[in-house]
């Protein structure tokens, strides 16, 4: 690391479970962060503060006023831009050192499967099933770990889907996609503002840990909040033998 480097992130170079070499391990990281919303707002801003050096960013959506109660990585100024490039401008202002790739398009098909081939760790910041469900897949298909989170009205959830790890289960082993679930979007049922704020920096510091190889993951275990009373209930998973996308004979 440069002299700079070592002056920017010393803070956490002073605790003693993050070594010279889980910065650098950092600096050399490659992640995709799908959505630039509410999650992947504070996401985004946490993962280049810490210096992860190479981010891409897709998200197909653009700035709209409604955005501004809880997206903080987008200004007033930049309603009407294209998520991904404003989340972009946030994150150049804060590291400059940092690579970032701002897609604006949606991330599917054979463009997601390239994506998730080509990074270390991907963090699902969208809003709907459907997408969340393609992520997985990819990141179990190419081996990689999939930080994922949600937030709805004062209910949020965060996790670890790691399919390295021999009994850790998928998105699929907890919600099936065979199964039907309530779809629920901000514009219809709301979101307190602060929750995708605690889920998101939960993600990134996921993510962090998994690049720079400290602590222990939450693959293999749920944690649910209510914010109403600022509860916290984790649920425990394993990989299960019948799922359509990690399971025996996928």
């Amino acid at each position: 690391m440069t002299d700079d480097q070592l002056l920017r992130y010393s803070r956490h170079l002073l605790l003693d479970e993050f070594s010279e070499q889980s910065q650098e391990r950092l600096l050399a990281a490659r992640a995709l962060v799908v959505g630039a919303g509410g999650l992947g707002s504070p996401v985004a801003l946490y993962l280049a503060a810490a210096g992860v050096g190479h981010i891409t960013v897709a998200d197909h959506d653009t700035v709209d006023l409604t955005n501004l109660q809880r997206q903080i990585a987008h200004t007033e100024q930049r309603v009407g831009m294209a998520k991904a490039e404003s989340v972009r401008q946030a994150m150049a202002g804060l590291n400059s050192g940092v690579e970032v790739r701002a897609l604006t398009q949606r991330a599917e098909g054979p463009l997601l499967d390239g994506l998730v081939a080509s990074v270390d760790i991907v963090l699902d910041c969208c809003d709907n099933f459907s997408t969340r469900h393609a992520v997985n897949a990819a990141c179990v298909r190419h081996g990689k770990p999939l930080v994922s989170g949600a937030a709805i009205r004062f209910d949020a959830q965060v996790s670890v889907f790691d399919s390295r790890g021999g009994t850790s289960p998928c998105y699929a082993c907890l919600f099936p996609p065979d199964e039907a679930f309530e779809e629920t979007r901000c514009a219809t049922m709301g979101v307190f503002a602060p929750l995708v704020g605690i889920v998101g920096a939960m993600q990134a510091a996921e993510a962090i840990k998994l690049l720079a190889g400290i602590g222990e993951s939450l693959a293999g275990r749920l944690l649910m909040l209510d914010a109403r009373s600022m509860s916290w209930h984790e649920m425990r998973a394993e990989r299960q033998p019948g799922c359509p996308v990690c399971g025996a004979g996928h």
